[in-house]
């Protein structure tokens, strides 16, 4: 069985995830909370991705997976957003995780074939208003995992998905009532928001033995927004 380490994994995309891969996979779920699904192959480390420095001796010494999941959606104009601000999407969702991979590293190179997945956002490739932070941020994620993809290969993958809008908690100020969840799936060429299975699979996909000749991709997962106009 392989080892998966996920950050931040406890509810939304994370807890998806961790159904699925519990089935034939170790579990790490390192974050701030217990996660909604327990398992037996599901271990759980409490471990906040913005103060603590994660463990090495809580985990194992072979590490074949490892996902990113913390993350921010700051959407503010570009006048309102103080310094502090593009600073606090920057720490959670890029200085968290290369913190937290340094400290693996050695753990993923003792793996026959890991894959380590991050996560961006349409938000990096399709200009929107309102996303100057959470782009910055998120597109710091897309040429970290390029570089890294290069330099780890062929050893370690590393891919990127870059959702649309997802129903998960960190999306819930968006989507609180009908009439938004209905202007936003009005967005997408496939007439709906995207849930949280839409991106465990691809993950889990990613993570699996049928991806090994896939890396340094940045896979758009968000109901065809970033490519396609909607008639």
């Amino acid at each position: 069985m392989k080892n998966i380490l996920l950050i931040g994994g406890s509810y939304g995309i994370g807890s998806s995830l961790s159904k699925i891969l519990a089935n034939n996979n170790n579990v790490i779920v390192a974050s701030r909370t217990e996660p909604e699904f327990k398992h037996n192959n599901v271990k759980y480390l409490k471990f906040d991705a913005k103060t603590d420095s994660l463990n090495v001796n809580e985990l194992p010494t072979t590490i074949d997976g490892f996902v990113y999941l913390p993350g921010s959606i700051n959407l503010r104009p570009f006048k309102g957003l103080s310094l502090e601000s593009f600073q606090e999407d920057l720490d959670i969702n890029v200085l968290s995780l290369i913190k937290v991979l340094k400290t693996i590293l050695p753990n993923l190179s003792t793996s026959i074939n890991a894959s380590i997945v991050f996560l961006s956002t349409v938000a990096v490739s399709k200009g929107m208003p309102f996303h100057s932070s959470v782009a910055l941020s998120k597109g710091a994620i897309e040429g970290l995992a390029k570089s890294l993809a290069a330099e780890f290969a062929p050893k370690i993958r590393v891919n990127v998905i870059a959702p649309s809008i997802v129903n998960t908690p960190l999306a819930n100020r968006f989507l609180n009532n009908e009439i938004k969840v209905q202007k936003s799936s009005e967005k997408h060429p496939l007439n709906r928001i995207g849930n949280k299975d839409d991106i465990s699979e691809m993950i889990n996909f990613l993570l699996s033995e049928k991806s090994t000749w896939i890396t340094g991709q940045i896979i758009s997962v968000d109901g065809g927004l970033s490519t396609i106009i909607k008639s």
